[in-house]
């Protein structure tokens, strides 16, 4: 069990733009990434009280409870991306920590939103070739059907002929 002041200490490190960020510090520490989360998520609930308590004149550089990248609505992810664009590197790693999530998430969600840009194909141009195509093989199909239709006819009525007056090799002289 750590100690209240060492947690904060800990959450105060995690959230220092100038500070490794949380893998490192976990290492560092020996502490679990997930503690070191719980510990933040818990020192926000705590400012939160504290926050709606007293009115304060700036607002708070950091999101008092980190999101999983997951549980971003597409209109923060683009606002995340838009925003990202335009920050150097430096400023990018502090962003990102701030936000809670990787530049690997960042760049996914950039290229999700320019293959939504991206023009589709029109449905018309796929749709012609593939109809042509079925026309095709269902008059094949018909052609076919017609074609075997006369054999199954004469083997129906060779078989019924067979039933009605015999074979030709049997002997009816006796």
């Amino acid at each position: 069990m750590y100690s209240k002041a060492f947690r904060t200490l800990m959450v105060q490190k995690m959230t220092d733009p100038a500070d490794p960020g949380p893998q490192v510090l976990a290492e560092e520490i020996g502490v679990s990434r997930a503690s070191l989360y719980r510990w933040m998520k818990d020192s926000a609930i705590f400012e939160q009280k504290i926050i709606d308590s007293v009115e304060l004149p700036t607002p708070i550089s950091r999101p008092l409870l980190m999101k999983r990248s997951q549980d971003w609505s597409a209109k923060e992810k683009l606002a995340a991306v838009l925003e990202a664009a335009s920050l150097s590197d430096e400023a990018l790693g502090a962003f990102l920590r701030s936000k809670g999530f990787h530049n690997a998430q960042l760049q996914q969600w950039r290229e999700q939103m320019l293959a939504g840009l991206e023009p589709v194909a029109s449905d018309r141009n796929k749709k012609v070739p593939e109809a042509k195509r079925v026309r095709e093989l269902e008059k094949e199909l018909k052609r076919k059907d017609a074609a075997l239709a006369e054999p199954a006819a004469l083997l129906v009525l060779k078989k019924k002929a067979q039933m009605i007056w015999g074979n030709e090799d049997d002997n009816t002289d006796s």
